[in-house]
């Protein structure tokens, strides 16, 4: 049989328990009935389970350079010993814990969407805090060293967003996600140059 690939993306609100990673779990209530089920169809598809971590949401002045990969201390999982440095690799091992807890820790994992915000009124945002978020992202999930739970993996990775949405509603956050204005000027560089020129898309890391 041929299966096409087909996924859906998913918030951590998904679990309700992301700490420590080892015992990250679903829902209780959607773990058997939505989540089983969707984990058994995507693993006969050979499609991968889409997640949105987004550390900025984890931010604390405390936890500033675990959340934004810089070095720091760590936080030790206490049912492992493993003592994670970024809040990134614990949300991905929370997710595979919970589907492993089901039956199903052999489904891939892609990243939907992550990013950070370079404008609001609090003190996570900024664009110093995105260029690091966005430069340390890329560098990490393209090292291939995956996570603890998750080694040697390089994870198919999309970023929000490409550009700023100025006419979006809502906490100046809303509007200040992207890589570029609405008028191509960037609002940061990530990285993502090539011989001068800009790219002109950037999804897929």
């Amino acid at each position: 049989y041929y299966y096409k690939q087909v996924t859906s993306p998913h918030s951590l609100g998904i679990l309700s328990r992301s700490e420590p990673p080892s015992l990250g779990r679903f829902r209780r209530g959607y773990d058997r009935a939505i989540f089983t089920p969707m984990l058994k169809f995507l693993r006969d598809t050979k499609s991968p389970f889409m997640v949105n971590p987004y550390p900025y949401f984890g931010y604390s002045p405390q936890m500033a350079n675990y959340a934004l990969f810089k070095p720091n201390r760590g936080v030790r999982d206490t049912n492992t010993g493993i003592t994670y440095t970024n809040m990134f690799d614990a949300m991905l091992d929370a997710v595979h814990s919970a589907a492993k807890s089901v039956g199903y820790g052999d489904v891939d994992i892609v990243i939907g969407e992550t990013g950070w915000a370079s404008a609001c009124e609090y003190p996570a945002c900024s664009v110093q805090n995105a260029r690091d978020y966005t430069t340390n992202l890329i560098r990490h999930v393209n090292s291939g060293k995956g996570t603890p739970l998750m080694p040697n993996r390089r994870f198919e990775t999309y970023l929000f967003s490409l550009f700023n949405e100025n006419l979006k509603p809502g906490p100046t956050a809303e509007r200040n996600w992207g890589l570029f204005q609405p008028d191509f000027t960037p609002v940061y560089d990530a990285g993502i140059l090539r011989n001068g020129v800009r790219v002109s898309l950037i999804s897929a890391l």
